[in-house]
């Protein structure tokens, strides 16, 4: 079973960086996918950054420019880099891995607060 650990959430205020880290147990190959999601108070959860088709990334437009995906395959684990963090940025942050093909595990969740 794959359990997802995330880490890294806090308070910063606008301008600042927070890095996240999303660490994987179980049996990960480099051909699972992993990624971010965030969920904002009252709205929908987003896809913040992930693999897209090929070997493209694919990033929120919101958070283009300011924010990195990275990955450590050799210590299954994915990070994301956020920079010049803004109040907007203010959610819970959900790292995910496709272990196969409609099956995603999801992270607890690591809170994300950006003070003005």
């Amino acid at each position: 079973q794959v359990q997802l650990v995330e880490s890294g959430g806090g308070l910063v205020q606008a301008g600042g960086s927070l890095r996240l880290s999303c660490t994987a147990s179980g049996i990960i190959a480099a051909v699972n996918d992993m990624g971010w999601y965030r969920q904002a108070p009252g709205k929908q959860r987003e896809l913040v950054a992930g693999p897209g088709y090929g070997y493209t990334t694919n990033y929120a437009d919101s958070v283009k420019g300011r924010f990195i995906i990275s990955r450590d395959y050799a210590k299954n684990t994915v990070y994301l880099q956020m920079n010049s963090l803004k109040p907007e940025d203010t959610a819970v942050y959900y790292c995910y891995v496709d272990i196969s093909s409609g099956n995603r595990a999801w992270g607890q969740g690591t809170q994300v607060t950006v003070s003005s």
